[in-house]
């Protein structure tokens, strides 16, 4: 109908994966709809360079941990009652919440029966640990999205309407990275290596010490290596305070392009388990995965959680395509070791490479766009909403 005010879509990212998610979402909405969208929500910088004003910033809820979470919990309980008020006074179309459930649904469940649609993207992963939580989120969203193949039966079960839309990631430019050596006085010749320590402070807190140690073995052997480390604003004072004695030059780089330029440019990447090991194996750069939390906290998801493996890549080709150092495991010798394989042994960089090919047909990259699925199908379920309401 001409004269239509544009659709209004809230978007909710609690953390720095869920910000690039949410980016490419907004791109998506502006390239279906022609521009003509309005936008408002919660989140980081990619989707502020998408044009959104975040309500809050969006690293006041990138915690991690189930005992660190506790200090903040007043902070959070706040912004979850912004959060609401600000969707109820707005009227949105329709509120897509981006993965960071512990945020994310406690907002749903408030705004349940409010007459807006509540679409979530990212599935909690019931298939490794708490089952239970299929059903209970089906009591209080209207759509689910979901990036894995695998996950839509998990929820359709318990009656919630599920679409498979590919994984975004997929859609991450090539960069250039002859550009990124040039721009950073990095030799071609030199052994690069990305290291991505994670996306909040406790995972760097816990892992850069790690990560420190290996560069410093790795020096040892190769005497030209350079790193280069991602780094978002929010987080570059913290990581240039940690890497400021490594023995090596570092670099500090931000931003989308800066990274897939980098991972362009690099032989190899160290980096936490977490969304970052799927973009580096679907750009072909051999990996190492690890991950360290509060010895209380591993001791409780060990109990919980049903996993043989712990990084997509190697979760959704169901072997070990890259290698795994978790909690006691990653240190040092098995971290540098690991490496120095992948630097040395071109049969192991070739079938990561491999696997990266395969996992881009597995989660959609040869077919429409994820980011236009996901922006086609929010489109039409608010149009659906607002057909219900007139």
């Amino acid at each position: 109908m001409s004269g239509a005010p544009a659709p209004l879509i809230f978007l909710i990212a609690g953390e720095h994966s869920g910000d690039a998610l949410g980016a490419k979402v907004i791109a998506g909405l502006k390239q279906v709809t022609g521009g003509n969208v309005r936008i408002a929500g919660i989140g980081g910088p990619e989707m502020a360079a998408e044009g959104l004003q975040s309500l809050f910033p969006m690293r006041e809820l990138a915690i991690m941990g189930l005992l660190e979470v506790i200090p903040h919990i007043p902070r959070v309980l706040r912004r979850i009652e912004q959060t609401v008020k600000a969707i109820e006074e707005m009227r949105p179309d329709a509120v897509l919440t981006i993965d960071a459930p512990g945020f994310c649904f406690r907002v749903a469940r408030k705004l349940q029966g409010r007459g807006i649609p509540l679409v979530h993207l990212v599935a909690p992963t019931v298939w490794a640990w708490k089952p239970k939580r299929a059903e209970k989120i089906a009591k209080f969203l209207d759509h689910l999205l979901v990036i894995l193949p695998f996950e839509p039966p998990y929820f359709t079960k318990h009656g919630l309407a599920t679409t498979y839309v590919g994984h975004p990631v997929v859609e991450n430019p090539a960069g250039d990275g002859g550009a990124f050596r040039a721009r950073h006085g990095i030799p071609a010749e030199a052994p690069l290596l990305a290291v991505l320590p994670g996306s909040r402070r406790g995972e760097i807190d816990r892992l850069l010490p790690p990560f420190g140690e290996t560069v410093r073995e790795l020096a040892g052997r190769h005497p030209g290596l350079r790193i280069a480390v991602p780094a978002v604003d929010s987080l570059r004072a913290q990581i240039a305070g940690a890497v400021q004695d490594w023995p090596v030059p570092v670099t500090l780089c931000d931003g989308a392009t800066e990274k897939a330029d980098l991972f362009a440019a690099a032989d190899l990447a160290l980096s936490a388990a977490g969304t970052a090991v799927l973009e580096l194996v679907l750009a072909g750069v051999p990996t190492v995965a690890a991950y360290k939390v509060n010895p209380v906290s591993y001791r409780i998801a060990l109990r919980l959680v049903r996993l043989k493996r712990y990084t997509l890549p190697n979760i959704l080709l169901d072997r070990e395509i890259v290698p795994e150092l978790i909690q006691d495991n990653c240190t040092a010798d098995r971290l540098s070791a690991a490496l120095e394989a992948l630097l040395t042994d071109p049969a192991a960089r070739a079938r990561q490479i491999e696997a990266g090919g395969q996992l881009k047909e597995l989660l959609g990259g040869n077919g429409p766009a994820p980011s236009r699925r996901i922006a086609e199908k929010l489109l039409a379920i608010a149009g659906e909403y607002a057909k219900s309401r007139s």
